[in-house]
């Protein structure tokens, strides 16, 4: 009997230690297993294009660029070598001033030298010029039929004639007319004090897309030598460096740089035109026929090819059977040669 007492107490104990024990299974905390989720691989961010382009170089740019263009006279004396500026202009226009000497209409839009010069007198070809890129021009000084243009309004301008040690500063190292200089900032301030606007860029030049210039086909000239005079003092020549694909520019035996930061000016298009001159005075001033159009050489990725060039609402451009020829993106040099002896005698071609 106390056997069957003693087996039943054993029976019931060991129920109650199985029930406290999934009691205690019950409460214990509960481990959830963190779902496996897949990650996608990350897609390479796209290339934004640039929604906007220079007009005078046709390089992209993420703000807007329809800003105006300032045009400048700057000196090509070998006094006023090396010059301050002309690395950052989109465009130089080299042209004969008086004699055997040219001088630089230099074209900034899309960057905006601190200084610029030297600066010197007006041209009314270069006015011309200036006016067909809507562009504020620049001078210091003026020849009696640039003055006469100028005195008209034909054009928004600053000369140093009227702001000589205010907007213009003379160079302590420079000897006059030769020490002429215009900061951007001076331009921007008489801009506002003329009450200029410096809105609306000029109408855009065409260009080739970056993958189309890697095609371009012509004549290999590496080496191009502009001879102005017998005398040599505006002599020029550009050099193709084929690690850059650009031009390197010299007068003479040296190399064109800026006199503040020693940086080269290097080029994208050598754009050499045949224009009808006319000695007009004793000092050797000239009219120039900027309108016709007539032959030209276009040089691009070491290669040259023989084009016409055309005034298409004041801007000169490149042409080939009726069809304006696409620019390289990048920097334009616009050298102006008389068609007397003309571009066969005045340029000399190297492969």
């Amino acid at each position: 009997m106390k056997m069957k007492k003693w087996a039943v107490f054993m029976i019931a104990f060991l129920l109650l230690l199985s029930g406290c024990s999934d009691k205690e299974q019950v409460k214990g905390p509960v481990k959830k297993e963190k779902p496996v989720t897949q990650t996608e691989p990350k897609q390479p961010e796209e290339q934004q294009v640039n929604p906007y382009f220079y007009p005078l170089t046709g390089v992209g740019s993420k703000v807007d660029t329809d800003t105006r263009a300032v045009a400048v006279m700057v000196n090509n004396h070998p006094k006023a070598r090396p010059q301050s500026g002309l690395t950052k202009a989109d465009i130089v226009y080299e042209i004969l001033a008086e004699g055997d000497i040219t001088r630089f209409l230099a074209i900034f839009q899309s960057e905006k030298p601190a200084n610029i010069g030297p600066v010197r007198s007006a041209r009314d070809y270069y006015i011309y010029l200036a006016k067909g890129l809507n562009a504020l021009y620049i001078a210091h000084g003026y020849s009696p039929e640039a003055k006469e243009i100028l005195n008209g309004n034909y054009i928004d301008n600053l000369n140093g004639m009227v702001y000589d040690g205010t907007l213009f500063k003379r160079s302590k190292t420079r000897r006059a007319p030769h020490n002429s200089y215009i900061t951007y900032q001076n331009i921007l301030k008489g801009a506002k004090q003329k009450k200029y606007s410096m809105e609306k860029g000029p109408a855009p030049f065409k260009f080739f897309t970056e993958e189309e210039s890697k095609n371009i086909t012509g004549a290999d000239a590496r080496t191009v030598k502009i001879t102005y005079s017998k005398g040599g003092i505006s002599n020029s020549m550009f050099k193709f460096d084929a690690a850059t694909g650009k031009y390197k520019r010299f007068s003479g035996d040296a190399q064109t740089v800026d006199l503040d930061s020693k940086d080269p000016v290097l080029l994208d298009n050598i754009f050499i035109i045949e224009a009808k001159h006319q000695f007009i005075d004793s000092y050797g001033r000239r009219d120039i026929d900027l309108e016709s159009g007539g032959k030209a050489y276009l040089l691009q990725k070491g290669k040259v090819n023989q084009v016409e060039w055309k005034n298409k609402s004041g801007e000169l451009v490149p042409v080939k059977d009726g069809v304006e020829v696409p620019l390289v993106q990048g920097k334009t040099w616009v050298n102006v040669v008389p068609t007397k002896p003309g571009l066969e005698k005045i340029v000399t071609l190297t492969k």
